[in-house]
C-alpha cells in the first residue's frame, strides 16, 4: 500500500510539473498583420445622420396594425436624401411591408454577392420610465461624447455606419466584382413574427436565383476585457450562431368549484410540482466547439496563472461545466436554457381553478430542435396528465464555419485595426435577422466592430441607451475595408 501511495504522488507531482511546463509554452505566436491604410470618414455627417434617424420612431410591434407605417415611409425618405450616391447607383426593392433591399451590381456576375444586414426597427419606451432618460428617447442627443436615444445600440448606430461606408466607397469610385447587398429588415424586434421582413428577403433574394458568399448582421461586439496583469484584451466576438427561442404552454386539468371546499391540491398546487420537475429536469450541458476555441484563444494570450487553468480545459471540463451551470450567464453557453416566464390559474380568488398553466420559454442550442423540447418536457414531468401546447418560436441556426474567407476577413481587418483585438467565434444569445437567410448562404456572421463595455451593452433595450462617439469612426472604416476585401478577389 505505501509503495502504491507514493507512485501516486509520483505520478501526480509529474502531471503537475507538465501541466506547469506546457502552460509556459501554451502562448500564441503574433501573426504579422496587413498594415491599414487610414480611410476617409466624414464623422461629422455620421453623428447628424445618427441623430437624426434616432428621432424617427420606427416601432415594430406583433400587431402589425399597432404599427405606425408613416414613420417608415419618413425613415426611407430620409435614408434618400442623406445618401443619395447610394441611391442613384444602387437599385432599391421594397419587399413586404417595410424591408428594403439595396443592390450594387458587380462588375463579374458570375460571383456570389454579399449581404450587409442591419434593421430599422426598434423596441419601444416602456411606459413609465420616459423621465428616467437622461436625455428625452427619441431626440438623438449629441452631448460631445455620446448620442442618445433608442435605437443608439441596436441597431442605427450599425445601419447608419453601412449606408456612410456605402456612401463613401461610391463616392470615391469603387467598383466591386462581386455584387453587394444591403438589406434592411422593418421587425427584427418582434420575435418569431409571422410577416419576419428579413425571412421575405431571404425568399425574395432566392426567387432571383441568388447565392451569397456571405452575410454580416449585428450580434458580436468589441468588448475590452482586463484582469489586472493576468489579461488585457478586447474581446471581439464573431457570432457563428445564435439560439433559437422556443415557447411552450404546459397546463393542468381539474374539477374547480368553491374555494370554500377546496381539494387536497388545486390545479395550480398540481402545477407547481410541474414547473419543479422542469426546472430540475435541465438540458444536457456540453462543450461547444466554439467555447472550446474561445477558451483556447483567450488562454494563449492570458497571463501565466490563468494560462495554467484555461491549458487545461480540456482535463478540467467535467469541472468547467459544473461550475458553469450554477452561473446563469455561463449556463447560456453551454445548454438549451429553461425559463419558466407566465403563469395563470383561476380568475377569481374564491374559485377554483379548473385549469392552471405556466408559459415555459427555451433558448435552444444548434443542434436541439422544437419537437425535442417537447419531448423534453414530456420525460421530465412526473404527471402525464398534463397539455402541452407550442406557442411561438423559432429553431436555433445552423453553425457557420470559421475557416471561411468571410470570418479569416473579419479575423485579419479587426486584429489589424488594434493589436488588443482578440476574435474568438460565440453564440448569440438572442435571435437576429441572419438566422433568415440560411436558405441562400452557409456563411453567416454576426459581428457589429463596435467597442463597448458591459454597462453599455446593458443599456440596449433599456433606459438611456447610448453609443460612445469615439467607437463609430473604427466601425465605418472596418464595414469600408470588409466590403473592399470582400468583393475584389
Amino acid at each position: 500500500m505505501k509503495e502504491i501511495g507514493i507512485i501516486i504522488l509520483v505520478l501526480l507531482g509529474a502531471f503537475v510539473v507538465i501541466t506547469l511546463i506546457r502552460a509556459i509554452f501554451f502562448k500564441e505566436k503574433k501573426q504579422e498583420t496587413e498594415k491599414l491604410l487610414p480611410e476617409m470618414i466624414n464623422m461629422e455627417k455620421y453623428c447628424k445622420d445618427l441623430s437624426d434617424a434616432i428621432k424617427i420612431k420606427t416601432i415594430s410591434n406583433y400587431d402589425r396594425e399597432l404599427v405606425d407605417w408613416a414613420e417608415f415611409d419618413r425613415f426611407h425618405a430620409f435614408l434618400e436624401e442623406r445618401f443619395p450616391l447610394v441611391h442613384k447607383t444602387m437599385t432599391k426593392t421594397k419587399v413586404a411591408d417595410a424591408s428594403l433591399v439595396y443592390k450594387w451590381e458587380g462588375t463579374d456576375p458570375s460571383l456570389d454577392g454579399i449581404a450587409m444586414l442591419a434593421h430599422q426597427d426598434v423596441v419601444p419606451i416602456t411606459a413609465g420610465t420616459e423621465q428616467d432618460w437622461e436625455h428625452e428617447p427619441f431626440s438623438g442627443y449629441n452631448d460631445g461624447e455620446f448620442i442618445w436615444g433608442r435605437g443608439a445600440m441596436d441597431m442605427k448606430n450599425h445601419l447608419i455606419a453601412v449606408m456612410e461606408c456605402m456612401e463613401e466607397l461610391i463616392n470615391e469610385g469603387f467598383r466591386p466584382k462581386r455584387t453587394v447587398y444591403i438589406c434592411l429588415g422593418h421587425n427584427e424586434e418582434v420575435v418569431a413574427a409571422p410577416d419576419n421582413g428579413a425571412k421575405q428577403i431571404a425568399a425574395y433574394l432566392k426567387e432571383q436565383g441568388v447565392h451569397l458568399e456571405a452575410v454580416l448582421d449585428e450580434g458580436g461586439a468589441i468588448l475590452p476585457v482586463k484582469l489586472g496583469k493576468l489579461l488585457d484584451i478586447n474581446l471581439t466576438g464573431v457570432g457563428i450562431a445564435e439560439k433559437g427561442s422556443v415557447n411552450y404552454k404546459v397546463s393542468v386539468n381539474a374539477k374547480g368549484g368553491h374555494s370554500s371546499q377546496p381539494p387536497k391540491h388545486t390545479a395550480v398546487g398540481k402545477l407547481a410540482d410541474v414547473i419543479k420537475d422542469i426546472e430540475n429536469h435541465q438540458f444536457k450541458a456540453t462543450m461547444p466547439d466554439y467555447l472550446k476555441q474561445l477558451i483556447k484563444r483567450v488562454g494563449m494570450n492570458a497571463g501565466y496563472p490563468l494560462r495554467v487553468v484555461l491549458v487545461n480545459a480540456p482535463i478540467l471540463q467535467p469541472l468547467i461545466l459544473a461550475i458553469c451551470k450554477n452561473i446563469p450567464a455561463a449556463a447560456s453557453l453551454i445548454r438549451t436554457c429553461t425559463a419558466v416566464t407566465m403563469a395563470e390559474g383561476s380568475p377569481q380568488f374564491n374559485v377554483l381553478p379548473q385549469k392552471a398553466s405556466v408559459t415555459v420559454n427555451f433558448r435552444t442550442m444548434p443542434g436541439v430542435s422544437i419537437k425535442d423540447v417537447e419531448q423534453h418536457i414530456r420525460d421530465s414531468v412526473r404527471n402525464k396528465d398534463i397539455d402541452v401546447e407550442f406557442l411561438v418560436g423559432k429553431e436555433s441556426s445552423q453553425v457557420s464555419p470559421t475557416d471561411s474567407r468571410a470570418f479569416q476577413t473579419i479575423k485579419e481587418l479587426a486584429e489589424a485595426q488594434n493589436s488588443k483585438n482578440l476574435v474568438t467565434p460565440f453564440l448569440v444569445m438572442g435571435g437576429t435577422d441572419a438566422y433568415n437567410y440560411e436558405p441562400v448562404c452557409e456563411n453567416i456572421y454576426r459581428f457589429a466592430p463596435f467597442v463597448a463595455d458591459t454597462k453599455l451593452l446593458l443599456c440596449t433595450h433599456g433606459t438611456n441607451e447610448r453609443i460612445p462617439i469615439a467607437c463609430c469612426e473604427d466601425a465605418i472604416a472596418f464595414f469600408k475595408r470588409y466590403i473592399r476585401k470582400m468583393t475584389q478577389d
